[in-house]
């Protein structure tokens, strides 16, 4: 008798899992897992571009940060009169910017990292030549630093 019941249910479960297997072919479970392949592929894929975005804007920050810093030394260098040192810290606040922007995308802020280079540049060569540079035209210049990095 247990051997009949036994026997019983295990066509009873072929049946039904035959049943269910033919209602589900196996075409959709094979276009389930490619779908579910592609949206992981593009979900790391958005993960990485996001994370290289993150990566940009700090470095880009800590750039604007770091020529910042190296602009208010120059100027406290310029109150002492000591133009050789001013020239030094404005050509490391120049250097800083480049190095940001090298190998970046042209967008925007690079483009406006670019010209806070410029400026650098310009005061650096107005120094290195003699020339007396207005501590104004260096505050200019922070207060582009400070909207770049507000933004």
């Amino acid at each position: 008798m247990l051997k009949l019941l036994a026997t019983l249910a295990l066509v009873a479960t072929s049946f039904g899992l035959g049943f269910y297997l033919g209602q589900r072919p196996v075409g959709t479970l094979q276009h389930t897992v490619s779908d579910l392949q592609r949206s992981i592929t593009n979900l790391s894929r958005n993960v990485y571009d996001t994370t290289k975005d993150v990566e940009r804007n700090l470095r880009k920050r800590q750039a604007l940060l770091d020529s910042k810093s190296r602009l208010v030394q120059a100027k406290a260098e310029l109150f002492e009169k000591n133009f050789g040192e001013a020239t030094k810290q404005l050509s490391e606040a120049t250097e800083m910017l480049e190095n940001a922007t090298q190998g970046a995308k042209q967008d925007e802020t690079t483009s406006a990292l670019k010209s806070l280079a410029g400026k650098f540049r310009e005061v650096r060569l107005e120094l290195s030549m003699g020339k007396t540079v207005s501590i104004k035209k260096l505050t200019e210049i922070q207060r582009e630093i400070d909207q770049q990095l507000n933004q």
